[in-house]
């Protein structure tokens, strides 16, 4: 019997769009088993502002739950939690936005290795917002 390879991807998904569900059909073609982390409330609100999330995490977790590509997904707190979480899951694959090159990539050491998704061209839950202000 193979062992399975799993991969790992983490973000907000306040609002699905397109080009989240491209990185994680990537995420999936790449490895057995995909796990998604998602932002806290908290930790969105402190990234993004006082008016986001759009969705709660747990409306958020369960959308994502109900992509075929995801297998598992959980909600993280704090960096800390999060870098623990995948010091524990010792991923295959994590994988990231290509905005993360030039920064630091939390629990990335824990990973087997690193790949960046190249991110498309006006695909971005901010973009999209913005969209839906000015219709």
């Amino acid at each position: 019997m193979t062992a399975k390879s799993t991969g790992f991807t983490n973000g907000c998904y306040d609002i699905l769009h397109i080009g989240h569900i491209h990185l994680l059909n990537y995420c999936a073609q790449r490895c057995d088993y995909l796990i998604v982390g998602i932002d806290s409330d908290e930790m969105v609100r402190s990234s993004k502002g006082e008016d986001r999330p759009y969705n709660p995490a747990e409306s958020r977790k369960e959308f994502l739950e109900n992509i075929k590509a995801v297998n598992e997904v959980f909600i993280f707190s704090s960096h800390h939690e999060l870098e623990e979480k995948i010091k524990s899951l010792n991923p295959d694959l994590m994988v990231v936005g290509s905005d993360y090159k030039e920064r630091h990539v939390v629990g990335s050491q824990f990973a087997k290795k690193l790949e960046f998704f190249e991110i498309r061209d006006g695909y971005s839950t901010t973009k999209a917002i913005q969209n839906l202000s000015y219709r």
